[in-house]
């Protein structure tokens, strides 16, 4: 029956395996084992018979039967029936099994819904969204040359020059679960979180899912019984769930120029952590410090980084961890000595204003960086309180939380990337509206403002985790950044700390321009009697003039604003107490074309995620790696240099026209 739906559904089984045979029974840690109506289940002998006139090349085939007798209540009814489950566009997966009528997990979602009658009651259009979305994405894949710009590259001569070492970003990597408690074992090995056994486990097992994902409140680190890990290799973030690609496509081209496990590397990192946990619990930093010195070894030649998004951040820390002589003991030399370059894509080095709602009440336009087939699933079966809860149990993704303050995102009265004929500024962060049933703030919210409502309204053991491991301020004097160098919750920040001492160092900042992009925000007071935790709410009833559904929007790659790609790249990096070693940065602004019919945007896509299988950005990644980055011009289509001389974050006296002094001297 599952299978007739699946074919129904998508139009073949392809999508979704069949649920794994019985294995034998392993011992229990003390608990015990029941079914959901707390039956025993026992398992007798089998029994084989043989087929005349079927099989290959015998003539015979042998046929196994294990008879599985479940001892039940006696009321129980024998009825064989299965539990459809979305999957797809909306992040909802299928998952058939049988059972009895009394073995079913409870969704209230579903009430009494028999299976006959549950492709009836979906909404309009979905089940023929999916099937278009999936097999527009099968068409896309079979129409596309994957390794049309690596094989055209190297065709002009491009080879393997330096290794490879890929940072991705928040949420790119699979992780997985190693614990052997009762509750990790049905889960041993599968991912929790970037396949299809999360969906799953997800929509299956809720409660379950969530004490795997959420880190232990006090410590930051794994909870009693739990152990979930970062996937490694290059599966590990090669595709998010089966036909989502994410670094899949960088991978093609690079092997197109002779890469392979040898002279690449994925970093992949448990992004729940906090950064100065990645180091305490799975030894990251020193592990990437490794690989870099054996790389550089084995290969005589500088290593190329290569991030993406939150990876950004974990690299611009890892230069402070590595140098530091209380991390890895490198000293000021170790980037210049090992480090030829670094490509930036899509770099939030400023942070993501959406990380402050989804903190703050467990919303934003979209969720994460998924796009919407999986929002679908978390606005079904995770209330806006329980997404709120799980955010801030991932102290990781606090690190997005926007820095700079004021100074770079504007105050009550105005913002640097501001509009001319503009009604509302960006600066007004969080407003409110008036009315005669609502008790709101009487003013509205900066973001200096929000990140203290924030601090203010979450749990302790919240505030600690943040503010013990990150800092969102700005450093306006030399003093101030050598200062920081020794505090490690000051090492994400690129506006309180500096690059690193190496002169020969390359930056390449690659990000994407023209897609709207969520920048300020209206807020309300939860419905009258609704049972919530949270204070506040997005105002979504509200669409007038420039506000969406309480949502205002700016510039930027549709999940990053372009304050955060573009301000370090284009002005602060230019700055010498930000940059006092002058390392270049050349900056390639792509704008957003995406083609009409591709559900991925097609090859001049700037989306946050899908850029990465843009096409000139592989040409320019495949350049830099080949050694000949020089090559690529700088192209800034955006007004981003001129929102930088607006912010309140000003050079010294006397470091004006320093780099191209220095430049000259060298």
């Amino acid at each position: 029956m599952s299978s007739a739906l699946r074919r129904r559904v998508f139009g073949s089984d392809t999508l979704f395996d069949s649920p794994a045979g019985s294995e034998p029974p392993t011992p229990r840690d003390g608990s015990p084992e029941r079914d959901s109506k707390g039956a025993a289940t026992t398992t007798t002998s089998t029994s084989t018979s043989t087929k005349p006139g079927s099989g290959s090349g015998s003539g015979a085939a042998s046929t196994t039967k294990t008879k599985v007798i479940h001892h039940r209540p006696k009321k129980a009814k024998r009825k064989n029936t299965a539990i459809f489950l979305l999957g797809g566009l909306f992040g909802i997966i299928v998952a058939g099994f049988f059972a009895t009528s009394k073995d079913f997990i409870g969704f209230p979602e579903f009430g009494e819904l028999s299976m006959d009658s549950l492709l009836n009651v979906l909404p309009p259009g979905l089940v023929k969204d999916m099937r278009d979305l999936v097999n527009g994405e099968k068409d896309f894949l079979e129409s596309y040359d994957a390794f049309s710009v690596g094989l055209k590259a190297h065709a002009e001569g491009l080879t393997a020059h330096h290794p490879m070492v890929m940072i991705p970003g928040v949420i790119s990597t699979g992780l997985e679960s190693w614990g052997t408690s009762n509750i990790s074992r049905p889960y041993f090995r599968k991912r929790l979180w970037g396949s299809w056994s999360m969906m799953r486990a997800l929509v299956m097992d809720k409660d379950t899912w969530k004490k795997h994902v959420m880190l232990d409140r006090q410590t930051g680190l794994d909870p009693p019984g739990i152990k979930l890990r970062a996937a490694q290799g290059f599966d590990a973030t090669d595709f998010f769930i089966t036909g989502y690609w994410i670094w899949n496509k960088i991978l093609e081209n690079l092997a197109s120029l002779g890469y392979d496990p040898t002279n690449s590397f994925t970093a992949a990192y448990d992004w729940r952590l906090a950064y100065p946990n990645l180091e305490i619990r799975d030894h990251y930093f020193t592990r990437l410090k490794s690989y870099i010195e054996t790389a550089v070894h084995l290969d005589g030649k500088k290593v190329v980084l290569t991030s993406h998004s939150m990876g950004s951040q974990v690299v611009f820390y890892f230069f402070h961890w590595v140098a530091s002589p209380t991390g890895g003991r490198g000293g000021d030399a170790w980037v210049e000595n090992h480090i030829d370059s670094w490509i930036n894509v899509s770099g939030c080095m400023l942070g993501a204003v959406k990380d402050v709602t989804a903190i703050l009440s467990g919303e934003m336009r979209d969720t994460a960086q998924l796009n919407a087939f999986a929002v679908y699933g978390l606005e079904k079966f995770l209330s806006k309180e329980e997404r709120a809860e799980i955010f801030r149990a991932m102290p990781g993704m606090s690190s997005m939380l926007p820095i700079g303050g004021n100074a770079i995102w504007g105050d009550l009265t105005s913002a640097p990337d501001d509009q001319p004929g503009q009604e509302l500024t960006f600066g007004s962060f969080l407003n409110f509206r008036l009315d005669q049933n609502w008790t709101t703030p009487t003013v509205n919210y900066t973001l200096n403002d929000a990140m203290s409502y924030l601090f203010n309204t979450t749990e302790d053991w919240y505030q600690d985790q943040v503010k013990g491991s990150y800092s969102q301020g700005v450093a306006h004097t030399t003093a101030e950044v050598d200062a920081n160098e020794h505090d490690p919750r000051k090492w994400i920040n690129p506006l309180e700390t500096r690059l690193p001492l190496a002169p020969s160092l390359k930056i390449y900042c690659f990000y994407g321009v023209g897609k709207p992009t969520e920048r300020a925000y209206y807020y309300r007071p939860p419905d009258p009697g609704a049972v919530t935790t949270l204070n506040m709410t997005i105002d979504t009833a509200l669409t007038q003039g420039e506000v969406d559904h309480g949502v205002l929007m700016g510039e930027g790659d549709g999940t990053v604003s372009l304050m955060s790609t573009g301000y370090m790249c284009n002005k602060g990096w230019k700055i010498k107490r930000y940059n006092p070693a002058g390392a270049k940065v050349t900056v390639v602004e792509m704008p957003h074309e995406p083609e009409r019919f591709n559900p991925r945007g097609g090859p001049n896509t700037a989306d946050h995620v899908d850029i990465l299988g843009r096409q000139n950005l592989n040409e320019f990644i495949l350049k830099v790696a080949a050694g000949r980055g020089a090559e690529i011009k700088e192209e800034v289509v955006s007004s981003i240099r001129e929102y930088a001389e607006r912010t309140g974050v000003k050079e010294e006296e006397g470091e004006d026209g320093w780099l191209e002094t220095l430049r000259r001297k060298i």
